[in-house]
C-alpha cells in the first residue's frame, strides 16, 4: 500500500496565526495518525510580498508547534519551469483588460441585472478576449501590452466531463463523501500573467503532483477552489489526492484570521508567554 503523503504550504509573507496553528497541527496529526510522510512547502510566487525572515519564522513557529517536516523544503519560486510546462498543456487565452475597465465591464452588466460571481465573491470574467483572432492576440502581445491567461473554461469541462472528489473527514481511516466538482462556477479563471508563469490554483495542483501528495489538508475558506483544482488535475493527467477542508478559526466580528488584517502572530504568543498547550486550547484542540 502507497505510503500518504500530506502537505503544509504557507506563504512566506507575513507570520503564522492561530489559524494556520490549526491548520498545520491537523495536518501533522493527520499524517502521524496513517503513517504518512509530512511535507513542508514555501510558496513564494509573490515575489514583491514573500521575505526570507518571514520562511525562517514559519520554520521556528512550526518547529515551536512541535511539527517535523523532511527536507529539502520545496519552494515554489525554484520551479517556474514546471508550471511553464504545464500551462503550456492547457487550453488559455489572454486577456488584455485592466482591473478598472473589468469593473466598468461589470458595473455595466450589473445595471441590466446581477451579473454572476465566483464562489469568493469576484465577479466572473466579463470581457470578450476569448473572441480575439490570432494576430490581434499576437500583435498586443508583441507591442508589450499587459494581460493574464485565462482557462477556457466550457473547453475544459468538455474535455473533462463531470469530476469528483473524496472529502475525508476527522477520521481520515474511516469518514470519507464523494462530491461532484463543480468548476464552472469559476468561470475562465486566470492561471498566470505576463510577468507571472502561474497562479495559485496551477501551482498548487502541479506541486501536489510532483510531490505524489495523497492528501490535502486544509481551511474550508478553499473548499470551493477544489473545484478548479480538480479540473486542473483532469486536464494535466494528474491523480487526484483526497481532500480535508477543516474549520477555520474567526475574529470577534466572525471573518477569518488573516496575515492582512494583522491577526496575532504567533510568535508575539510565544513572547507573552503562551505554551503550546495554550496554543492548542484557543484553537480548539485537546
Amino acid at each position: 500500500m502507497r505510503t500518504p503523503v500530506f502537505r503544509f504550504a504557507p506563504s512566506p509573507n507575513g507570520y503564522l496565526h492561530l489559524g494556520h496553528a490549526l491548520s498545520a497541527l491537523i495536518d501533522f496529526e493527520m499524517a502521524r495518525a496513517l503513517g504518512g510522510r509530512f511535507l513542508l512547502r514555501i510558496e513564494d510566487i509573490d515575489a514583491t510580498r514573500c521575505r526570507p525572515e518571514f520562511e525562517q519564522a514559519i520554520c521556528q513557529d512550526l518547529a515551536w508547534l512541535g511539527i517535523a517536516w523532511e527536507e529539502p523544503v520545496r519552494r515554489q519560486s525554484e520551479h517556474l519551469d514546471a508550471y511553464r510546462q504545464a500551462l503550456a498543456k492547457l487550453e488559455v487565452y489572454p486577456s488584455f483588460e485592466s482591473r478598472a475597465e473589468i469593473a466598468r465591464l461589470v458595473a455595466e452588466r450589473d445595471a441590466k441585472g446581477h451579473w454572476p460571481r465566483d464562489p469568493d465573491g469576484a465577479p466572473l470574467y466579463p470581457g470578450h478576449a476569448k473572441q480575439l483572432g490570432a494576430d490581434e492576440r499576437a500583435a498586443r502581445i508583441a507591442a508589450g501590452e499587459p494581460y493574464a491567461l485565462r482557462l477556457d473554461m466550457n473547453a475544459a469541462i468538455a474535455r473533462t466531463g463531470a469530476l469528483t472528489w473524496v472529502e475525508i473527514g476527522a477520521d481520515p481511516k474511516e469518514e470519507h463523501e464523494t462530491l461532484m466538482a463543480q468548476p464552472e462556477a469559476w468561470g475562465d479563471v486566470v492561471l498566470a500573467r505576463k510577468d507571472t508563469p502561474t497562479s495559485y490554483h496551477l501551482a498548487v495542483v502541479v506541486d501536489d503532483a510532483l510531490q505524489g501528495v495523497t492528501h490535502v489538508v486544509r481551511g474550508q475558506d478553499l473548499f470551493a477552489a477544489t473545484s478548479v483544482h480538480r479540473l486542473l488535475q483532469a486536464l494535466l493527467g494528474f491523480p487526484a489526492p483526497m481532500y480535508h477542508h477543516h474549520r477555520l478559526i474567526l475574529d470577534a466580528e466572525g471573518h477569518k484570521l488573516s496575515k492582512s488584517t494583522r491577526a496575532t502572530a504567533l510568535r508575539e504568543l510565544r513572547g507573552q508567554g503562551a505554551t503550546l498547550s495554550d496554543i492548542r486550547r484557543m484553537i480548539g484542540l485537546p
